[in-house]
C-alpha cells in the first residue's frame, strides 16, 4: 500500500512539473491570448511593448497581407534550449500575430509547449509558454479541433507517407558553415525566388542558424488553408535552416499540416503545388 501510495505521489509530482506529459492533456498549435475591437498597428505596438517587458528580443516584424501583422521572439531559455537539441534551431523562436478576422482583432502566438514537442527538443519550453500568456493573455489553445499528446507531436506526421520531422528537405551545400550562411544572406538580400529575409538567429554554442522567409506564396496560400474564425497567422513566416555547411527547410507537407493539423485532404489538395514552390524559393536563395 505504501508503496502504491509512493508511485503515485511520485506519477504527480512528474505532471506537475512536466504537464505536456500528463496523459489526458492535449496540445493545440496556437494560444489565442486576446480578442476584442481595435486597429492592427496600434494593437501591434502595444504586442510588442509587452513583449519587451517580459524580456524577449523582437528578432522579425512581418506584414504578410492586409489585416495582418507579425512578430518573431526569442529569448535565452529559447537559444539555451536550441542548442542542447538535434535541429533546435526550429525552435529558437516563437511567432506572435496580430490579425483581423471580420470586425475582431486577435493577438495570438505558436504554443511554445507543442512546438517543442513536434521539434522534439530536449525542454517541453513551458517556462517560455508561461512568460508569453503573461505577456500577451490566455483566453483558449487553437488550431486542432481534439489536440494532439505530446507522444504524439514528437512522431508526428499528416498521414501515412507523409514526412516527419527528420525527413528534411536539403537545400544546398557549402564548404562551411560561414560559407552557407553568406549564401542565404546573399541570396536573401538578392530576393532570390521571390523570398525576404525577416530574421535571423544563430544558436549558442553550435554552427546552427534559423532564418525567417518570406515567400511570394504566402498570402495565396493562407488565403486557401486560413479561412477559420480564429486565424492561423503566426504560422508565417517560412523557415530554412543552416547547420554545419548545408541548408535545410522542413517538407511542406509536414510543415503546413504540424499548423493546420485538422486541414482536410479536400483543402490540402487545393495547395498541392505550394510544398513544391516553397522548396523552389527556398532552394533559390540558398545556393
Amino acid at each position: 500500500m505504501i508503496n502504491k501510495f509512493r508511485y503515485m505521489v511520485a506519477l504527480l509530482t512528474l505532471v506537475l512539473l512536466h504537464p505536456s506529459l500528463a496523459f489526458s492533456e492535449t496540445l493545440r498549435p496556437y494560444v489565442l491570448a486576446w480578442e476584442g475591437t481595435g486597429q492592427v498597428e496600434e494593437k501591434t505596438e502595444e504586442v510588442r511593448n509587452a513583449l519587451s517587458g517580459q524580456g524577449f528580443e523582437i528578432v522579425g516584424d512581418y506584414v504578410p497581407y492586409s489585416g495582418a501583422h507579425i512578430l518573431v521572439v526569442t529569448n535565452g531559455d529559447l537559444k539555451a534550449n536550441a542548442s542542447q537539441s538535434e535541429f533546435g534551431a526550429y525552435g529558437a523562436v516563437q511567432r506572435v500575430a496580430v490579425s483581423q478576422s471580420g470586425s475582431n482583432l486577435q493577438v495570438s502566438f505558436t504554443n511554445p509547449v507543442y512546438m517543442a514537442n513536434v521539434y522534439r527538443m530536449k525542454n517541453d519550453l513551458s517556462a517560455v509558454d508561461q512568460q508569453l500568456r503573461s505577456a500577451l493573455g490566455d483566453k483558449a489553445s487553437f488550431g486542432s479541433e481534439k489536440g494532439l499528446s505530446a507522444k504524439e507531436l514528437r512522431k508526428y506526421h499528416y498521414m501515412f507517407g507523409m514526412p516527419y520531422f527528420d525527413d528534411p528537405i536539403t537545400l544546398a551545400s557549402h564548404g562551411s558553415f560561414k560559407a552557407a550562411v553568406d549564401a542565404v544572406e546573399k541570396g536573401l538580400s538578392a530576393g532570390k525566388g521571390g523570398t525576404k529575409k525577416i530574421y535571423r538567429v544563430d544558436v549558442p554554442g553550435k554552427e546552427e542558424a534559423v532564418f525567417g522567409v518570406a515567400t511570394n506564396h504566402d498570402e495565396g496560400i493562407m488565403g486557401i488553408i486560413d479561412g477559420a474564425p480564429l486565424k492561423h497567422t503566426a504560422y508565417l513566416p517560412y523557415e530554412l535552416v543552416v547547420s554545419g555547411g548545408k541548408v535545410y527547410m522542413l517538407h511542406g507537407r509536414f510543415r503546413i499540416a504540424l499548423s493546420f493539423p485538422d486541414l482536410t485532404m479536400g483543402t490540402f489538395t487545393k495547395i498541392m503545388s505550394a510544398p513544391g514552390n516553397l522548396e523552389d524559393a527556398l532552394k533559390a536563395a540558398s545556393k
